[in-house]
């Protein structure tokens, strides 16, 4: 079974811009979001992935991916998926010998930043860099398919 294990945080200042080696832009969008599980389409540049991922709230999850034709991913997202579209840049920073990936989302949901962190088991010890603040791994309004139907931009008080 595929499991993806990981904590996903806000961030307290932008001192991680200047860390990040490198980022990739990813548009998304999702086919399903059941109670039970969530499928998506991503794309970046000149690859594409359809995921299927388990609707479970915390930091173990369920994920399986898979690498779909490049044309095939955008008529997806175009005409099948539920809009608005997941838009974001995700920058890579490494501190302290782990990957941070910090999304930088646009469109429907501009000005939401948030920084996640993949571990090899639930019980992994982690240092926070100081930009790191509070933790929203168990808030599902910060999961990817909840970001699909709730934006961020109508959220209240942002």
């Amino acid at each position: 079974m595929a499991i993806e294990i990981e904590h996903k945080f806000l961030l307290t200042n932008d001192a991680w811009r200047v860390l990040a080696s490198s980022s990739v832009i990813y548009k998304q969008g999702y086919l399903s979001s059941q109670a039970t599980s969530s499928i998506r389409v991503r794309i970046s540049a000149e690859k594409a992935w359809l995921n299927i991922k388990s609707a479970t709230i915390g930091t173990q999850r369920q994920e399986y991916e898979y690498e779909i034709p490049l044309a095939d991913a955008n008529e997806i997202l175009l005409s099948l998926c539920a809009k608005p579209i997941i838009e974001k840049t995700r920058y890579f920073v490494n501190n302290n010998g782990n990957i941070w990936e910090i999304d930088e989302f646009y469109g429907d949901n501009q000005g939401l930043i948030v920084a996640e962190i993949e571990l090899p088991c639930v019980d992994t010890v982690f240092q926070k860099p100081h930009w790191i603040g509070e933790e929203v791994t168990h808030d599902k309004r910060y999961y990817n398919n909840n970001l699909a139907t709730h934006p961020y931009s109508q959220w209240p008080a942002n």
